[in-house]
């Protein structure tokens, strides 16, 4: 898709991006401080200041829109229009500089999300997609495998910690492991970029903020994939969890075989 062809809407999410990488690659490497929030996860002053950096661009763009964002909250969150922010995905990573980490933008209209961008400049990949227009990385259309058996899955598990919490699902996805072609853990924006590529074929994490996956759920759905929470349900601000595949077919053996 050329430029020309962007939606306002991705035109402005992007230049956010963009704009947000700058003030990333400013701090990354560099001394500031980091506190802990409640949940004990790290916050530092390159997070607000980059999501700060994307609320200004997309809000004098789209001024009755609402913004929702990890660290400086909700704005006008009964609007038509919702844009829901992680700055910086992967503080953990910045923080012990290494590049595993990315600036996460997604434009939700009422209950459907219907862009995603996901931004990972010091690993050097930017992928993004708007609702009927596909999936690009790198501004290359991708699309994913289309795989649809257990036994040529490569699956990528990240957050489990609540699903090995709970017996009949943790042995059956003991079970899954021992099906698939392989296993890995790309975790974070990766494995879906991976996904939404054709290079992996799906995803299962049971620990996950909505502002950590919504953009990369547009990606993986406009690659062709099937993107849900653990239940089979869509995404919704509550979402804790992901099923992702590259195809419906495996998302349906995969939710059978988890839902015990």
């Amino acid at each position: 898709m050329s430029k020309a062809q962007h939606s306002p809407f991705l035109q402005t999410a992007l230049r956010a991006a963009r704009a947000a990488e700058e003030v990333i690659r400013r701090y990354y490497q560099g001394d500031y401080a980091v506190e802990l929030k409640a949940d004990q996860s790290p916050v530092t002053v390159a997070d607000v200041e980059t999501e700060r950096t994307i609320r200004a661009i997309i809000l004098e763009a789209f001024p009755d829109h609402g913004f929702f964002g990890e660290e400086t909250g909700k704005v006008n969150e009964e609007a038509e229009y919702n844009w829901l922010i992680d700055p910086i995905d992967g503080t953990k990573s910045f923080v012990r500089h290494y590049p595993f980490f990315s600036t996460q933008i997604a434009l939700m209209h009422g209950n459907e999300l219907v862009l995603g961008v996901s931004n990972a400049p010091l690993f050097g990949e930017l992928a993004y997609a708007e609702k009927g227009r596909g999936a690009w990385l790198n501004d290359e259309p991708v699309q994913v495998s289309g795989e649809t058996t257990l036994a040529g899955t490569s699956l990528s598990m990240g957050n489990i910690a609540t699903l090995a919490g709970q017996p009949s699902r943790w042995n059956a996805l003991g079970e899954i492991v021992q099906s698939v072609n392989r296993t890995r853990g790309y975790g974070d924006f990766y494995h879906y970029h991976l996904l939404a590529a054709g290079k992996i074929d799906a995803v299962v994490e049971s620990d996950v903020n909505i502002l950590d996956i919504a953009a990369l759920s547009v990606i993986v759905r406009e690659a062709g994939g099937v993107f849900t929470d653990l239940e089979g349900q869509p995404l919704t601000l509550a979402t804790t969890s992901v099923l992702a595949a590259s195809s419906a077919e495996l998302h349906g053996e995969l939710l059978g075989r988890l839902a015990g």
